[in-house]
């Protein structure tokens, strides 16, 4: 099979793609990026899988190293929300870099985590984004890239605050949030007999970095601010394989762990709000019993 290479003016298509040529620029020198060659994975005591523990996931005691492959989650956003503590910029981001230095230390070797996540405010503006990636580069993630998650469709026909059909000062109004993705000290799992679930249409389409889907229902769920569950549903399918574990160390509604569960994967979630635990079991249990997602 002839293979595609790094070419001055791109390259018409990528069939066993070479890009030594791209990653031998000076770009990429002295990022002193490690890959592990240790490929360690303990397991996590039976009782402990499944279940969405009701304490801080600064501090997740019920999982042992190297033991996770795959993080999602939608951090509580500090944004006045019911459930947020109305912390400043920097405990709020003393609090991330607590976590997800946690998450980094229970994920396997080449494990991924998936932040959801938005900008916020508009005077002045805050790119969360900015600050997120500071901190995972901080702990050692490797970045894998971002998804712009466009939820156009669902997002009606309001005006951001600001000036209207005046140049006075026209805001900007954010339909869109990202999913940031990282993976630990490798970019690649090894897939030692386990089984994906991706159709190839599905596989085309999620490798794409824009993803078109529409929001979940506030109301409905019974949560400020949940993600549907396309959103892991996506991510599941695209970053692990059948029967591994997926963590969302702020599990919220469940969503995740509803997903993991169609999936054929394990799950373990944390959440403080011992209510929002309660729709999550709720929501698990109709899941379970085929009811409805």
């Amino acid at each position: 099979m002839s293979t595609t290479q790094t070419s001055s003016f791109g390259s018409s298509g990528r069939i066993g793609h070479n890009s030594e040529k791209f990653y031998n620029t000076r770009l990429y020198q002295n990022m002193n990026i490690k890959i592990s060659n240790d490929k360690i994975e303990n397991k996590i005591k039976d009782e402990n899988l499944n279940q969405i523990f009701a304490h801080s996931c600064e501090n997740m005691h019920e999982l042992p190293d190297s033991s996770v492959h795959l993080v999602i989650t939608s951090p509580p956003y500090n944004v006045s929300k019911d459930y947020d503590e109305n912390l400043s910029l920097k405990e709020y981001m003393e609090l991330l870099k607590i976590v997800f230095n946690e998450c980094f230390r229970v994920l396997v070797d080449g494990g991924r985590a998936c932040i959801n996540i938005a900008n916020v405010g508009r005077k002045p503006y805050i790119p969360l984004t900015f600050y997120v990636y500071q901190i995972m580069f901080e702990i050692g993630f490797l970045s894998r890239g971002e998804i712009i998650w466009d939820k156009g469709a669902s997002s009606g026909v309001s005006l951001a605050w600001g000036s209207f059909k005046s140049a006075s000062n026209p805001v900007l109004r954010d339909v869109h949030e990202y999913i940031l993705v990282f993976s630990k000290n490798d970019f690649k799992r090894d897939k030692n007999k386990k089984n994906d679930s991706i159709s190839k249409e599905n596989f085309m389409s999620y490798t794409k970095s824009i993803w078109q889907f529409s929001t979940a229902s506030a109301k409905k769920i019974g949560h400020p601010a949940p993600f549907p569950v396309e959103l892991p549903n996506r991510l599941i399918e695209l970053y692990s394989f059948e029967n591994d574990i997926v963590l969302d160390p702020f599990m919220g509604s469940g969503t995740t762990a509803i997903s993991a569960y169609n999936l054929k994967r394990n799950f373990v979630g944390y959440e403080i709000n011992e209510e929002y635990i309660k729709i999550a079991q709720n929501r698990l249990n109709d899941a379970k019993n085929s009811l409805f997602i």
